[in-house]
């Protein structure tokens, strides 16, 4: 396949990362900045809290689009045609104290200042909690691979590299005003103003009133804390900017071409939309997402702790099924908790099966074909591990720990699943899925099954069953067991409306649960002796 093949099958390819990244094509029809520079992605990360699975959601999907872009204009990652900012907006003043984190005594002292100039709490060797929460972001986002460049608003203020976008801002100071004021309480009206200063006596950012002495010198007049009138510069990192205002800054000074955000900032999106503008720039492209729910539809919040931290899924399921949960209508929300991870794994494992047999329209709707140029990039569109399966699927993995019980381990799941294949069990994927399997179920399985009686015509069938597997020769391969399961549902002195039902009746006396797998792998992979153990186990119930 070559490169032109590519590019003219992402130009009409309806996945969202190529309809994102179309967006930007209309922006720059030649594929870069009339001065040649990288079309620049940025991602935003306020660093009062540490990264969590929000934050790696936007650079993921970003880094996506990224790539999309790429792939439309023929260029690989090396070429440097695009960048990816992670930005840190660690100028802010602290306004809460949080509620996770230790010597909160300490940190409620600095209540106002940039978080920049606020001591570590954790003690860590960091020079202030704003450098402690951006090495864990850079920490977390290398520990997935993601091709970025970190910026943090306190460098950028404090060495002047925003001097000429804030001198813009005070030339524009009543046009943003004008902006900004009829969307604002008229108790907020009296006090606002786009530039906060940072009072010389308490080093805290000040919410007051602020007239501009001179634009071009930086100058500013302002009330200080204990009421005395203060003349000082507004450059070099003496103040900072509103949140709308510092954001359209941050477009303007920087050149962003492109960031997404989610729904609850839809109209910080509009007013710094108009914002840039006003200062000369434009607002970059990007998409609405929506937000996470928790497993009763309600928004996820850190301070509820309802939602699903990042390691809790990986101790469950993998990072490559967090992506393919993500990765599809970014617009719609999603129900994120631990139930949805045994899907995300086994949709993940059979969408990469089937990549390598797809066409080139159908590769680029796959989303591991975009999870894989995500991490790393790859040449044509064949992403690595194509066609790649393992040797059973998660559910059914889930499945045999249920039925080992309390002893289950990760090594007693593959001494049966070298039992099945007939080879130990190599493949590192598999050996950690198996681990995630074992935690799951201990956690989220195990507490809740409930073996059930089975009626007198179901216990009639189970003794057949029995029987037929009493004749099995040990070696009968899962599809053959599957048909003898099969033809025992559809007799009719059994009574089963349809065999939905002679499942379910299966799931719920031998697993303990409403759902299951394909019982004829199962068998095969429990072992047939064991499973006669079961259906006693069910009989004598």
């Amino acid at each position: 396949m070559s490169m032109d093949e590519l590019i003219a099958a992402a130009r009409t390819s309806k996945a969202w990362p190529f309809q994102e990244a179309q967006r930007l094509l209309k922006r720059y029809p030649d594929g870069a900045k009339p001065d040649g520079s990288p079309v620049l992605f940025e991602t935003g990360y306020g660093p009062s809290g540490l990264p969590h699975i929000g934050t790696f959601q936007e650079v993921l999907r970003t880094t996506l689009v990224r790539r999309a872009f790429e792939a439309l204009i023929g260029a690989k990652p090396e070429d440097g045609r695009t960048r990816l900012v992670a930005f840190s907006d660690d100028m802010d003043g602290l306004r809460k104290v949080p509620d996770n984190i230790p010597n909160r005594d300490l940190v409620a002292q600095h209540l106002g200042k940039p978080l920049s100039r606020i001591p570590d709490p954790f003690d860590a060797g960091y020079e202030s909690f704003a450098a402690h929460n951006n090495a864990k972001l850079r920490a977390f986002l290398d520990r997935f691979g993601f091709d970025y460049e970190f910026v943090a608003a306190s460098d950028r203020y404090n060495a002047g590299a925003f001097d000429d976008a804030l001198r813009q801002v005070l030339r524009k100071n009543q046009d943003i005003l004008d902006i900004m004021l009829p969307t604002l309480r008229e108790e907020r009206r009296q006090t606002y103003s786009p530039i906060l200063p940072v009072s010389p006596s308490s080093g805290r950012v000040l919410q007051v009133p602020v007239e501009v002495v001179d634009a071009e010198a930086g100058t500013v007049r302002f009330a200080d804390e204990d009421g005395s009138t203060i003349e000082q510069s507004a450059l070099g990192g003496m103040a900072k900017l509103q949140w709308k205002v510092d954001w359209a800054m941050r477009w303007y000074a920087l050149g962003v071409d492109y960031e997404m955000y989610g729904k609850d900032l839809t109209d910080s999106g509009v007013q710094s939309g108009r914002i840039v503008k006003v200062l000369g720039g434009k607002k970059p492209e990007g998409l609405i997402y929506e937000l996470f729910l928790d497993a009763n539809g309600e928004k996820i919040s850190k301070s509820k702790g309802n939602g699903l931290t990042i390691e809790e899924w990986l101790t469950y399921g993998s990072e490559e099924s967090l992506g393919f949960y993500i990765f599809p209508n970014p617009k719609s929300a999603k129900q994120l908790h631990a139930g949805v991870i045994p899907r995300a794994v086994d949709d993940y494992w059979q969408f990469r099966e089937r990549l390598a047999e797809q066409d080139l329209d159908k590769q680029l709707g796959n989303p591991v074909w975009h999870l894989a140029r995500a991490n790393g990039g790859f040449e044509g569109a064949e992403a690595p591990g194509a066609g790649e399966s393992l040797a059973v699927p998660y559910s059914l993995l889930l499945n045999l720990t249920s039925v080992l019980g309390a002893e289950a381990t990760a090594e007693s799941v593959a001494d049966y699943l070298a039992s099945y294949t007939g080879q130990p069990v190599t493949d590192p994927k598999l050996r950690e899925l198996i681990g995630t399997a074992v935690a799951y179920n201990r956690d989220f399985v195990a507490p809740h099954l409930a073996k059930r009686a089975p009626t007198e015509t179901e216990a009639a069938a189970l003794r057949e069953l029995d029987g037929v597997l009493a004749d099995a020769p040990a070696d009968m391969s899962a599809e053959d067991l599957q048909t003898q399961v099969y033809e025992i549902g559809k007799r009719e002195e059994y009574g089963f409306a349809s065999l939905r039902d002679w499942f379910r009746a299966l799931y719920e006396t031998l697993l303990g649960s409403e759902q299951g797998p394909r019982m004829g792998s199962f068998i095969a992979l429990y072992g047939i002796a064991n499973t006669r153990q079961l259906i006693a186990e069910a009989l004598a119930r």
